[in-house]
């Protein structure tokens, strides 16, 4: 296990940073950030034979790679290109190379099956402008305004793509409707709750790897992760490894949590800022600490649960929604004292006294078989409004990862992401990978089923 320690001093901004805030920000001397938007290939790919899949899985790390070699050209021109200095220096040359990649991803399918056919019509990427809401004129119900704004200090050493965040990312959370409902709970509900506790990544397991999505490909994400519970996962953990691992939590839970860190913008240069996943790909700020995590398993509203199998894996939210679209955005963003009010597309600017909270509510309903999925989404899904499970699915526990970090109103902070999706609010996501001893699963069952509080 390949783990990266990092530290930094913080450094909260003051009124003093205001002009270097307005080109930061997107005031009127900034220019709206361009993107690649290139079509997500692993989404398509939901039935690639699981011998093809170690190799199919590389190339699509590939692909990631590409992209982010070709934003972080077109992030170096800033201004000065035009339409044809981006498609003949930029687009054309990634589409060649993505139709090679897409090429071989094929080829790999049809060594055990059959050839997927349309592969090359997703090779094309197009550029994306971010949409920047003026500073000075906040949407109407977006912001309060008395609310405190974000300040930004001037670009960071080695933040040279200046990715983001933008002001029209925040919103106030005190201008946010309620807007959470819950299923009504049925007869046979199971109402209890299991917990695991495993700190707060004390020992600083950090890297930019995603064993999940891209097992043995180191750097695999583009982004740093957080950790918690398994202490060997990295891209080349494999299932004997997890199984045999240290953890961090109390009771024995082996299972691996992780989410993207967040990161304090306040100009400071972290100790990644030169490695790949931190500062090479657009990552740059102070990394935080959170104030608390907490790891529930919650029962079904209308239904007993089933047990999780062994390695079962689940992603929830999309890393690529930026440019992907909503469909599979799945994060919460609120504050202490007002989580009623979940935000989906916006970081909250929270008032004294109140943290910034994450959630991430996973999937809720198996398909009984597998304990992963080529996209790695169709093997799990999300209950109904109404609480039930879709056809051919069960109800198993459903984890909520809740994480809470002490921000100071004002100040500007981000999520790790891709580097062509601009740390937008929206491409947060969580990670899991089940490594419970089955006699501990079936104590979280059993609680969850029989309405205990438990752990």
């Amino acid at each position: 296990m390949a783990a990266l320690a990092v530290g930094g001093g913080a450094m909260l901004m003051t009124d003093n940073n205001a002009s270097a805030a307005r080109d930061s920000w997107g005031g009127q001397a900034a220019q709206a950030p361009m993107t690649i938007n290139c079509p997500d290939v692993a989404v398509r790919l939901s039935n690639v034979p699981e011998q093809a899949r170690p190799a199919v899985d590389n190339q699509l790390a590939q692909l990631d790679t590409q992209v982010a070699d070709a934003y972080e050209q077109l992030a170096a021109a800033g201004t000065q290109t035009d339409r044809s200095w981006v498609r003949t220096r930029v687009l054309e040359p990634l589409s060649s190379q993505r139709r090679g990649t897409l090429d071989r991803i094929a080829t790999e399918i049809e060594r055990v099956s059959n050839r997927p056919a349309g592969l090359e019509s997703m090779a094309s990427c197009t550029v994306k402008k971010d949409d920047v809401a003026p500073a000075a004129a906040p949407a109407s119900g977006s912001a309060a305004p008395n609310a405190p704004a974000p300040s930004a200090s001037a670009p960071a050493s080695g933040d040279k793509a200046q990715t983001g965040p933008r002001r029209s990312d925040f919103v106030d959370i005190r201008r946010v409707r309620p807007n959470v409902a819950a299923p009504r709970l049925q007869a046979n509900a199971s109402r209890g709750t299991f917990k695991s506790r495993c700190g707060r990544n004390e020992n600083k397991h950090f890297n930019p790897d995603n064993v999940i999505v891209a097992p043995g490909v180191s750097n695999g994400a583009h982004h740093m992760h957080d950790y918690v519970g398994n202490l060997e996962t990295d891209a080349f953990a494999t299932n004997d490894d997890l199984a045999a691992a240290g953890t961090t939590c109390t009771n024995g839970d082996r299972s691996t949590h992780y989410w993207p860190v967040l990161r304090l913008r306040n100009g400071k240069v972290e100790s990644d800022a030169s490695l790949p996943g931190g500062g090479q790909d657009g990552n740059v700020g102070r990394i935080l600490q959170p104030a608390s995590v907490q790891l529930t398993f919650r029962g079904s509203p209308v239904s007993k649960v089933t047990a999780m199998p062994t390695f079962l894996r689940i992603i929830t939210g999309d890393a690529k929604a930026f440019t992907n679209g909503t469909a599979n955005a799945n994060a919460s963003w609120s504050c202490t004292g007002f989580e009623n009010r979940q935000l989906k597309e916006k970081y909250p600017i929270c008032p004294q006294g109140s943290n910034v909270v994450r959630t991430f509510n996973f999937q809720s309903c198996w398909d009984g078989s597998n304990t992963d999925s080529a996209n790695h989404r169709t093997h799990v899904a999300f209950a109904r409004p109404n609480g039930t499970c879709p056809k051919g699915f069960r109800a198993i526990p459903q984890l909520v990862q809740r994480i809470t970090y002490k921000i100071a109103p004002g100040s500007v902070f981000a999520v790790d992401s891709f580097p062509e999706q601009l740390h937008k609010p929206g491409t947060d996501h969580g990670d899991f990978i089940n490594v419970m001893s089955s006699s501990l699963m079936k104590k979280a069952v059993s609680c969850v089923n029989s309405g205990r509080r438990c752990g």
